[in-house]
């Protein structure tokens, strides 16, 4: 990674709805941009992300979408109104910080949940889109939800059966995520399920070899923003059409260079996807390394489809 860099502009945008998003700018101010897409729904960015673009070529943009992070209002709260929280807000949000910050194209940079907004973003707006580079991919398709709420259960049968008998007997069988959502919007029921939900996250990321207990979950305000915002959006199929999924539509960027980085040893997120995404989408590129939902060489791939990139200026 780059040595760490500190912003030189940052500020609050009004992006409606009572919504106000936190953005920072770093690197070179004239340089080719770039936006980091970070994962969760509700994992918001650390001074890390700055750290994957080479700071003389790269004007490095790095928001919290709406919710988390420094963003207002916290999703964590329980008054806060998650309606006006879905994937087309995040993109409406992504696009008024593009036309704030002056930015005709930019590239995009996303991880986890992150690739699902890339992708859906990109789909939506192809003209500002200069590459995509995506690791530890993911489309939100419900297939995938379904995989990592219920059908891994099968990999970790006793953590999965203590996740499951979490919600009341008559959810059991139906949308576990959904069932989640409506436990962590009751003050008598929210606290424990967000540390049931978070348990859970923890449970199925460990079998990689890199595997750390994420030490962000021992936080309980952000144990509670992230586990209303991943059940608000895996509840509702994370608020994408059912017709023409995100991996289906992918050939719409076709021209758009795009890099796939993904962990054969991804348990929580199977490689399937990024296979799909790269057989539909002409001219992407799918590295894949020995690793889980992350690691080392994973980053390095990142960093080196960001090097290559940089000599492409986008004017």
């Amino acid at each position: 990674m780059y040595s760490p860099i500190e912003a030189h502009d940052q500020g609050m945008l009004d992006v409606g709805d009572g919504n106000h998003l936190y953005w920072e700018v770093s690197g070179n101010p004239g340089g080719k941009p770039a936006v980091i897409v970070h994962g969760g729904p509700g994992g918001a960015s650390s001074a890390n992300w700055r750290r994957y673009h080479d700071p003389e070529a790269y004007r490095i943009v790095l928001f919290h979408q709406r919710g988390c992070g420094r963003s207002t209002p916290d999703a964590g709260l329980l008054e806060t109104d998650l309606s006006v929280n879905t994937t087309q807000h995040l993109i409406a949000d992504m696009e008024l910080l593009r036309e704030h910050l002056g930015i005709d194209r930019w590239q995009l940079l996303g991880v986890s949940w992150g690739s699902t907004l890339s992708l859906a973003y990109a789909q939506q707006h192809r003209e500002r889109v200069s590459e995509v580079i995506l690791f530890a991919v993911t489309a939100g398709r419900r297939e995938e939800i379904e995989w990592i709420t219920r059908d891994v259960g099968r990999i970790f049968p006793r953590e999965w059966e203590r996740f499951r008998d979490a919600v009341p007997v008559h959810d059991r069988e139906g949308n576990l995520a959904a069932a989640y959502a409506r436990l962590l919007a009751d003050p008598l029921t929210c606290e424990q399920a967000a540390r049931d939900w978070c348990d859970w996250e923890d449970t199925h990321v460990s079998l990689d070899p890199h595997y750390q207990p994420s030490p962000l979950f021992r936080d309980p305000a952000f144990r509670m923003t992230f586990a209303r915002l991943v059940t608000h959006y895996w509840g509702n199929g994370c608020f994408l059409p059912d017709e023409g999924d995100l991996v289906e539509r992918v050939h719409l960027l076709a021209g758009v260079p795009g890099v796939l980085v993904h962990g054969k040893l991804d348990v929580s997120g199977p490689l399937a996807t990024a296979w799909e995404l790269h057989k539909n989408w002409p001219g992407s590129e799918l590295v894949v390394v020995d690793e889980g939902h992350g690691g080392a060489t994973m980053v390095a791939e990142v960093i080196a489809a960001t090097d290559r990139f940089r000599a492409a200026v986008s004017l």
